[in-house]
């Protein structure tokens, strides 16, 4: 590719997703909203028939044969082959493959279409239709006219109304949803979870004044001296507020009520800095996840969140939170309910999850491989949990394609965009399990650093590679020279050894930072009981974990800060075929599909009250 092509595509994906991240907007909860969550109806198109007419061409907007147009059926000559009519009918937010046997394995397009009336909108505002995530592109159309079109499965977006086109009743709303997994895509071809499709969450209208608080980021001043604020009882709050539009010579206002704090400051320009300091702060914990009431007001519009302060670092080794200390005690998570094999969507759905969490006595959890809702970070915000959360870069990327790059980078900003403001997040990861090349390594040392760019209170990961050499393993990944911990995914005792190959295992890690383990696991079928030695029981799984427990306590380097084991629950793959023991499940999971706790979420349960009573 030459230059001048390569520059014309990066500008074009610049285009294409960076006006996108542009205008998304942060915390809709804090809005006013409109619902559009419920029953819509479906149609499945494998061939595209709705999206391209028969010479494969994409239909021109007022084709009567594309899916975006209501069919109009006046006089019995009149011809149509499409409509959204009973039973084909679809619950928003949800995956389409648990709805109905036939979507099972169904990887393609499917139209979602439902009405709904305008809303109550005053002169002076906008209206705007955010959708939580839908896998993986999406191409919206209102009343017969493109709003715009959106790639990746897991973060947010939006597109503006134009006044114009909303109609005071019967507004026809549809949304192309294509599923399919591509090379060139983030993530790829190949991953071990299932690709489940659909509008996956929450569909809604957000109203705004025509001039409104669009993002902000809101946070303990990382730069401060911990130690000497607590001792003051002086903290500096810092960050920015970022408008729709640029403004000159305006007043943004910050508020704190709780610790009787409003501070002005004066915008020129769509953004302003703030930077004020505060008395008696009460730091957001694991222990006290204290959360605060902010307010944040420009001219007649106000918007309101619960924010949480505290401060995450790196010191030579050690993990710090709030100048302490802190190992974390993780698990790895997807964003499934597997007892009912489906993608978790709602705030019942968090509730289980982290339950479980708190039985196992974790303070933390690893989010893959991907994004999750919403629901997850905030409720891990009211309960003191840490988060690690990713971007489903995964395994093959194409690694020298520049347009795979921006692909990766959009869904990087679009996830820190929208949970920056979460105190429980204290980790964004680049990637998992990505193959060492000096092209991979540019690739995923740019998406670190643009990480960085993007919030500097937080600490950068990936789960790095790890070389086996008889009993040495080997930390050297050269990625490790850009991330702020040395995290890795070792399953020593499942793939390749027993879980006794643990007692003469050594490492050797290059890097003089914190050491994590961000997977290992074995599988078990829950409910099948046999001899330590037999693979697939519960007694095998129990005893790797015995085994990694002893290694951790004996033979791992004193920067060892945290483990996350694969995984809290058994999970959907289409990877795992084996028809006695897994069905088309990774039974990695500490619980299985129907929440039966195996004897290894114990094992790990003791361990965890043990670190927990020590700290």
């Amino acid at each position: 590719m030459n230059k001048i092509k390569l520059t014309l595509l990066i500008l074009v994906l610049g285009f294409t997703y960076g006006k996108a991240q542009d205008q998304l907007i942060v915390n809709t909860q804090g809005r006013k909203t409109v619902s559009l969550n419920g029953t819509w109806n479906y149609i499945i198109d494998p061939y595209e028939t709705g999206f391209f007419d028969y010479r494969f061409k994409e239909r021109k907007e007022n084709d009567p044969g594309a899916f975006w147009n209501k069919p109009v059926i006046t006089k019995k000559t009149d011809w149509t082959e499409h409509d959204y009519k009973e039973p084909y009918t679809i619950e928003v937010p949800g995956d389409w493959n648990s709805q109905d046997p036939i979507f099972k394995y169904y990887e393609g397009t499917v139209w979602y279409q439902r009405t709904f009336d305008k809303p109550e909108v005053e002169t002076n505002e906008s209206v705007f239709l955010y959708f939580g995530a839908v896998n993986y592109e999406a191409h919206v159309y209102l009343n017969g006219k493109k709003l715009g079109m959106h790639k990746g499965g897991f973060t947010p977006f939006n597109f503006k109304i134009p006044a114009e086109l909303l109609k005071d009743t019967g507004n026809y709303l549809v949304v192309h949803v294509n599923n399919k997994r591509y090379a060139d895509e983030v993530p790829t071809l190949n991953t071990d979870w299932w690709n489940y499709g659909g509008i996956t969450r929450d569909v809604k209208l957000v109203i705004t004044p025509k001039e409104f608080i669009q993002q902000y980021h809101i946070q303990l001043n990382q730069s401060q001296d911990i130690a000497k604020a607590k001792k003051k009882k002086k903290f500096q709050i810092s960050g920015w507020v970022k408008l729709n539009a640029s403004t000159s010579e305006e007043i943004v206002s910050v508020s704190i009520p709780e610790l009787k704090i409003q501070q002005d400051f004066t915008v020129t320009g769509d953004s302003v800095k703030i930077d004020f300091e505060v008395k008696k702060l009460k730091l957001w914990s694991t222990e006290n996840p204290k959360l605060y009431d902010v307010e944040i007001s420009f001219k007649e519009h106000s918007i309101s969140d619960k924010i949480g302060f505290r401060k995450v670092e790196v010191a030579g080794t050690k993990i710090l939170l709030n100048g302490k200390q802190i190992f974390l005690r993780g698990i790895c998570t997807h964003e499934e309910i597997s007892s009912d094999q489906r993608r978790a969507t709602s705030k019942e759905d968090a509730r289980k999850l982290f339950a479980s969490v708190k039985d196992l006595h974790a303070n933390m959890v690893r989010l893959a491989h991907y994004p999750h809702n919403e629901y997850m970070t905030r409720m891990a915000d009211s309960l003191g949990i840490l988060l690690w959360t990713e971007i489903p870069v995964y395994w093959t990327i194409d690694f020298k394609n520049p347009a795979v790059l921006a692909k990766a980078e959009n869904q990087l900003q679009e996830m820190i965009t929208r949970d920056r403001n979460r105190a429980s997040i204290i980790i964004w990861s680049v990637g998992n399990e990505t193959p060492v090349s000096d092209a991979r390594t540019k690739f995923m040392s740019t998406l670190v650093k643009d990480a960085k760019k993007l919030d500097n209170t937080r600490l950068i990961a990936a789960a790095l590679e790890v070389g086996y050499n008889k009993n040495v393993n080997f930390v050297d990944d050269p990625l490790g020279e850009y991330t702020d911990i040395i995290a890795l995914n070792e399953y020593l005792g499942w793939y390749g050894a027993t879980p006794d190959a643990c007692e003469t295992a050594e490492w050797e890690i290059k890097y003089n930072k914190p050491f994590f383990i961000s997977e290992t696991g074995a599988g078990a079928k829950g409910g099948f009981h046999d001899d330590k030695e037999m693979r697939f029981s519960e007694e095998y799984q129990q005893w790797y974990y015995e085994e990694q427990i002893k290694m951790f306590k004996k033979q791992f380097p004193e920067s060892f800060s945290g483990v996350a084991p694969w995984v809290l629950y058994d999970f959907r793959s289409p990877k795992r075929n084996n028809p006695t023991y897994q069905e088309g499940y990774n039974r990695k999971g500490l619980i299985d599909d129907k929440d039966h706790k195996k004897l290894a979420f114990y094992t790990l349960m003791e361990y965890y009250k043990e670190l927990e009573n020590e700290e």
